[in-house]
C-alpha cells in the first residue's frame, strides 16, 4: 500500500513575516496630547515639567542671559510654533505656510518610532488588523462620567435639544460664551446682532429660548431680571410682584411704607412677597462648580487680512513652551559612573525630546485643520450666521490629507475666535444628507428647517404628508427617507399630517 501521498501531520516550525503598527506609548501619548483641551494640556505638562529633571518652561527673557540652557534644534522649532496661514475666499493663500505644504506627522526619529497622528487609526496593537479600538484608561467613559458638568456644558446641551435651526444655535453659542459663573449675561444685543451680521429681534427671540432653560434665572442681564424669570416659572409674576421688584432699592432699604403704598397691598401680604424673594436664588449659576466656568481661552485667533482673506495664526498664550536643557544634560551624563543611571537620563532625554516634538506637532494640525474650516466656512465669517455651510469630518479629513478621527480630536475642546465670537471647532460641522444629483450634501439642520418652514405654509385644505415632504425635498435635490422626515418631524414637534388638519379644521 502506497504512502506517498499521505499528508505530514507531526508538529513542526514555521517563519512567517506580517507588517503591522505597534503603538508605543510614545504615540499614545501624541494621540492623548492632540485631544487635549489647552487646560487639560498646561496640566500635563506642568506634571511633565515635575517629572522629568532634563525639561524646564521657557522663559521669555532668558535669551538675555548668560547661563541660558542649550536648546535642541526641535526645541527651538517648538518655540516658533507656526506662521500665520491666509486663506481666501477662493480657497488660495497668500502667506505662509500654504495648506498644501506638507505638514508631515513623521517626526524626525527612526523607522517605526514616529507617531503618524494623520492616519493614527489604521494602528493596531500588533495585529496588522488595522482597528482603532484602543483601551485608554486615561479617557475612559467612565472618567467622563465622574466630572461634574459645568454651566457651558449643560446649556449647550439644553441648546442642542431646543433650538433646531442651525442659525439660533450660533447665536445661542454666542450668547452662551458670554454668560458669566452666576449665570448673568453681560452683553449688548445690538452688538451680538451686528457681530453675527443678523437681526436683533432674532437674537432678542433666541434670548428669550434661552432664559427658559433650567434652571430658572440664567441668561438674566440684571438681579431685577434675575428673579422675574425664576417668579415667572412659579408662576408668580403678578403686578404687585413687579412693582415690588422694579423698588427692590425701597426694600433694600426697609421702607415698608413706601413699598406697601407702591405695591398696593397690605403688610401681610408685603411680607408672603418678601419671603418668596428671600427664597430665590440670586446666582443660578453657582449651582455648578464655578471653577469651571471661566471666560474661554482660545486656541487659535483669526481676523481679517488686508486682501480681504483671513489670518489665521495660533494663539501662543494657549501654548505651553518648554525646551529641553542640553547643558545640565551633559552635566549630569558626564557624572553618571551606574548603568542604571546612564539608563534613566537617557529615557529622560528621550521622553523630554518626544514630548517637546509632540507639542510642536500638535500645534501645527491644529492651525492646519482650523486654517482649512476657516476656509470652506468663508461665506459664515464673511456674510454672517445663516450662510453657514453643511460640513462633515470627512471634508476637511480629506481636504488636509488626514484620518477623521485625527480632525475628531482636533476639533474637540478647541476654540476658535473669529470676528463672530468665540466657538468651538466642533460646531462648524453638521450632519449632511446626500444629494439626489451626486453634489455637494445638504446639512440635516437646513434639512429639519425647511421641512418646518414648508409645514408653516401650509393651508387647511393642502396639509403636507410626510410622503409630500419627501417628493418635495427630492425636488430640491434632497436624497431623503420617509422614514427620516417623520423622524425630523417629531423631533421638531410637529404633529402628523392627520393631528394638523384636524387642528387647523378646527381654527386652533
Amino acid at each position: 500500500m502506497s504512502t506517498g501521498g499521505a499528508r505530514n501531520l507531526g508538529p513542526r516550525l514555521d517563519l512567517r513575516q506580517t507588517q503591522g503598527l505597534v503603538m508605543t506609548p510614545q504615540l499614545q501619548q501624541a494621540i492623548k496630547l492632540l485631544q487635549m483641551s489647552s487646560a487639560e494640556l498646561e496640566t500635563f505638562v506642568d506634571a511633565e515639567l515635575e517629572r522629568n529633571p532634563l525639561l524646564e518652561r521657557e522663559d521669555p527673557d532668558q535669551d538675555a542671559r548668560d547661563d541660558m540652557p542649550e536648546r535642541s534644534a526641535d526645541d527651538r522649532s517648538a518655540s516658533a510654533i507656526v506662521d500665520a496661514v491666509d486663506p481666501n475666499a477662493d480657497g488660495t493663500r497668500r502667506e505662509e505656510p500654504p495648506l498644501d505644504t506638507d505638514f508631515s506627522n513623521s517626526f524626525d526619529e527612526g523607522p517605526g518610532d514616529s507617531p503618524d497622528l494623520g492616519n493614527w487609526n489604521s494602528v493596531s496593537g500588533g495585529s496588522g488588523s488595522g482597528s482603532s479600538d484602543f483601551e485608554d484608561p486615561d479617557f475612559s467613559f467612565e472618567n467622563v462620567l465622574t466630572r461634574p458638568t459645568t454651566l457651558r456644558e449643560h446649556l449647550m446641551a439644553q441648546v442642542a435639544v431646543e433650538l433646531k435651526d442651525p442659525a439660533d444655535r450660533m447665536i445661542a453659542q454666542n450668547l452662551v460664551n458670554q454668560v458669566d459663573d452666576a449665570g448673568y449675561l453681560h452683553t449688548d444685543l445690538d452688538q451680538v446682532a451686528q457681530t453675527l451680521s443678523c437681526e436683533t429681534a432674532r437674537v432678542e427671540a433666541v434670548l428669550a429660548r434661552l432664559q427658559l432653560f433650567e434652571p430658572a434665572g440664567l441668561f438674566a442681564r440684571s438681579l431685577r431680571e434675575c428673579l422675574a424669570l425664576q417668579l415667572r416659572e412659579r408662576n408668580r409674576l403678578d403686578p404687585a410682584m413687579e412693582a415690588l421688584l422694579d423698588n427692590l432699592d425701597l426694600l433694600a432699604k426697609r421702607d415698608i411704607a413706601a413699598l406697601l403704598k407702591t405695591c398696593g397691598v397690605d403688610s401681610a401680604d408685603l411680607a408672603e412677597m418678601v419671603a418668596e424673594i428671600k427664597a430665590l436664588d440670586p446666582k443660578p449659576g453657582h449651582l455648578f462648580d464655578g471653577s469651571t466656568a471661566q471666560p474661554i481661552v482660545p486656541d487659535v485667533l483669526m481676523r481679517p487680512s488686508s486682501d480681504g482673506g483671513w489670518i489665521v495664526e495660533l494663539n501662543q498664550d494657549a501654548l505651553p513652551r518648554v525646551l529641553v536643557n542640553l547643558r545640565y544634560h551633559a552635566r549630569i551624563t558626564r557624572g553618571a559612573k551606574l548603568r542604571p543611571d546612564r539608563e534613566f537620563i537617557a529615557d529622560q532625554l528621550q521622553a523630554a525630546n518626544w514630548l517637546v516634538k509632540s507639542l510642536h506637532q500638535r500645534a501645527q494640525t491644529i492651525l492646519k485643520v482650523a486654517s482649512e474650516i476657516v476656509r470652506q466656512q468663508d461665506a459664515f465669517f464673511t456674510r454672517g450666521v445663516t450662510f453657514l455651510r453643511p460640513l462633515v469630518l470627512r471634508d476637511i479629513a480629506s481636504a488636509i490629507e488626514m484620518h477623521e478621527s485625527t480632525v475628531s480630536r482636533v476639533t474637540t475642546n478647541k476654540f476658535l475666535a473669529s470676528p463672530h465670537g468665540i466657538y468651538e471647532l466642533k460646531y462648524f460641522f453638521t450632519a449632511s444628507i446626500s444629494d439626489t444629483g451626486g453634489g455637494e450634501g445638504h446639512s440635516a439642520e437646513a434639512v429639519r428647517h425647511r421641512i418646518r418652514t414648508m409645514i408653516e405654509a401650509e393651508t387647511a385644505d393642502k396639509v403636507l404628508s410626510d410622503d409630500a415632504l419627501v417628493d418635495s425635498l427630492k425636488a430640491d435635490g434632497i436624497d431623503i427617507a420617509r422614514r427620516t422626515v417623520a423622524k425630523y418631524r417629531e423631533a421638531l414637534g410637529i404633529p402628523s399630517s392627520v393631528q394638523r388638519r384636524r387642528e387647523k379644521a378646527l381654527g386652533i
